[in-house]
């Protein structure tokens, strides 16, 4: 199955760039580019990308909002931000908007096209270096009541979810807990559908929003 990507960046030269790491790949097509938000919205709503690399400073609208109307049309839609830096100061917005990853402009060309087919695969990506920032950033912050689905979760499901949140992949949490991949996936996809969550990003930010768990930054 193709990925199919829409290249979102104010800058034709980096769009250009990441088409052509793109379209090398087998497997990853990208179907159209935007220079806008509101370009990447309307792309997005006439092509329905699996994957959109959203940058988030561009003109006539941002991306955090461009983010917001993609995904609030079509909640399929995977949009990956790009950032000049990991310390963003968006991130906090943009995974309230329902980023599901962020991807450093300079990174390596295999760790980008390793983001395009995790977030396409249904999976976040979230570094242990923005998991803390999330941390931090709800520390001491009053929380909201935790979604009536907490109590329909199953000890081992609390367990994966508690994992989760410390920015653990699947390949940790089944070391961590003595169990599969296939079975840390299937408690996973459980946890969030009882949830009614979109993916990890989602689940981090519910989790210390609601203070279920308490982690040191």
């Amino acid at each position: 199955m193709t990925i199919r990507v829409l290249v979102v960046d104010d800058q034709a030269m980096v769009r250009a760039g990441f088409r052509m790491l793109l379209s090398d790949e087998p497997g990853i097509e990208v179907v159209a580019e935007a220079a806008t938000g509101r370009e990447a919205v309307a792309h997005a709503a006439r092509l329905h990308p699996d994957v959109i690399l959203m940058d988030i400073r561009m003109p006539e609208l941002d991306g955090l909002e461009a983010t917001r109307r993609i995904l609030a049309t079509d909640s399929d839609a995977r949009v990956l931000i790009l950032t000049t830096f990991d310390l963003d100061d968006y991130v906090f917005e943009a995974l309230r908007a329902g980023a599901s990853g962020f991807v450093l402009k300079d990174d390596p060309p295999e760790q980008l096209l390793a983001a395009v087919r995790t977030v396409a695969s249904g999976e976040a990506l979230l570094s242990p270096t923005v998991t803390r920032r999330v941390i931090r950033h709800f520390a001491g912050t009053r929380h909201q009541a935790p979604p009536p689905g907490i109590a329909d979760l199953t000890s081992r499901e609390l367990e994966v979810f508690e994992l989760i949140t410390r920015g653990l992949s699947n390949a940790e949490i089944g070391e961590e807990l003595f169990i599969s991949d296939t079975t840390v996936k299937t408690h996973v996809t459980r946890l969030l559908q009882k949830l009614g969550l979109r993916d990890r990003a989602q689940a981090i930010v519910l989790a210390y929003q609601s203070g279920l768990f308490q982690h040191e930054a």
